[in-house]
This record gives structure tokens, sequence and C-alpha cells, in this order.
């Protein structure tokens, strides 16, 4: 069966993406060849981008987000697109994605469970005060509030909880999928790659260049941009 089918036959579909969604726009995923974590700086990205870190080095902290975590020159790619017009059809329940730079919502997605958090929202950790990412951008050493506080990006850091409510509603509306679409991950960072094991509906889809745990157990795999194949679907 092609993707194609598996889309015209359901009803309930879910996607579940990683960076990997978001490489057709431009913004470099993190564990492949060319990836985030392949760069070199005094400290490995893994380290900088912890809780403890932001909060005993947050000077090289917000040096490493700045150049490497805000892109807020990208735009939404044909997978993005696709995906949202797919719930305006009523056929996508929802995306649930592991990136932060909000491109699923930029593109039109109403109900997206963000993981990971969003470069789009900070607060002071002082007064809670919100600010957005060209906010974070546009600043200088560590930013601040108005208030004095420092403002921390709703980003999950190692060594964070994910968000309980954004946990629960990604899992109910996988249990409640009958296909899922997984894309652009390679499924090995947990918590988040062991929220397939909720889905009970007819077809797993895995849409991925490089090789995942799933590729087994899925119904469908496809070894190819995600953009370009989801592109490809008549809506």
């Amino acid at each position: 069966m092609t993707l194609q089918e598996i889309v015209d036959r359901s009803k309930h579909i879910v996607f579940f993406g990683g960076a990997g969604v978001s490489t057709e726009s431009g913004i470099p995923d993190f564990r492949s060849e060319d990836g985030l974590y392949r760069t070199k700086y005094a400290y490995p990205p893994e380290t900088i981008l912890s809780a403890d870190f932001f909060h005993t080095h947050p000077a090289e902290f917000f040096d490493f987000y700045r150049d490497k975590m805000l892109p807020l020159w990208a735009k939404p790619n044909a997978a993005h697109k696709t995906l949202a017009a797919l719930e305006e059809k009523g056929k996508l329940l929802a995306v649930v994605t592991q990136n932060i730079d909000g491109l699923h919502q930029a593109a039109g997605s109403r109900r997206v469970y963000e993981l990971h958090g969003s470069i789009h929202r900070n607060h002071c950790r002082k007064c809670g005060k919100f600010y957005d990412a060209r906010f974070i951008a546009e600043s200088e050493g560590i930013p601040r509030c108005s208030c004095g506080g420092i403002i921390k990006p709703d980003v999950v850091l190692y060594g964070e909880p994910l968000d309980g409510d954004t946990v629960t509603g990604a899992v109910e509306a996988i249990a409640q999928a009958d296909t899922l679409i997984v894309a652009g991950t390679s499924l090995t960072v947990y918590p988040a790659a062991g929220f397939l094991e909720f889905f009970r509906g007819e077809h797993l889809v895995l849409i991925n260049r490089g090789a995942t745990p799933y590729d087994g157990k899925c119904d469908l795999l496809i070894r190819e941009n995600v953009g370009e194949v989801l592109g490809a679907i008549q809506l």
C-alpha cells in the first residue's frame, strides 16, 4: 500500500516528527554527519544545552543559543504545509514534534504538541514576563527582563522534564490515531521515542533517511526527504 492510499483511507492521522522535518527549511539536524552535534565548541553541544550549564554558564549558553538555536529566517517547507492542509481537511488529529522552531504553527497547524518547547516563548525567571524570540536574538550577553531577572527560553534542556500537559496531549492523540506517520527522527531520544508504544492504530508509516529501531515494525518505510514525500500527497 502506498502512502497516498493510506492517507486516503485514514480518518485520524497523527504526525510525529523530529529534526529531519525542518532540514528542508535550512535548519540543520542534530546527529547527521553535518548536524549540530558534530560542530566544535569549547564545550560539547550536549553540555551547553543542559540545565546545569544554563545555570552555571549563562553567558556561554546564550552565545551558543543565539548562534545555533534561533533560525528566525526559516520558512515552512512542503512537509509543514501539507500537514496543515490535512488538519484543515479534518484528516489530521495532531502534530507531535520534537522541534522547537515553530514552523508547524507558521504553516497553519493548530493542534501541535511541542515536546521540547519552543524558541518563540521566553519568560523571565524572576517575574514571569513574556519575551519573543526576536528579543533574545537581538539582545547581548545574558538577556535580562526589565525587572533584572534572567530570561529563559521555553525549551527543554538536558536534565529537565517534559511538560506534563504536553506529554498527556501527545500520548492521547497517538492512542486515538488510526495512522501514525513518523518522520525525520532517529527515534533514539527518550522519553519522546517511547511515545510510539501508545499507538494501537492500523498503519505505522516511517519516513527517514537513516535507520531507526522501528524500521522492522512499520507498515511502510520510506527512505526519502520528508518534504518531498509529504509534498507529493494529493489532498
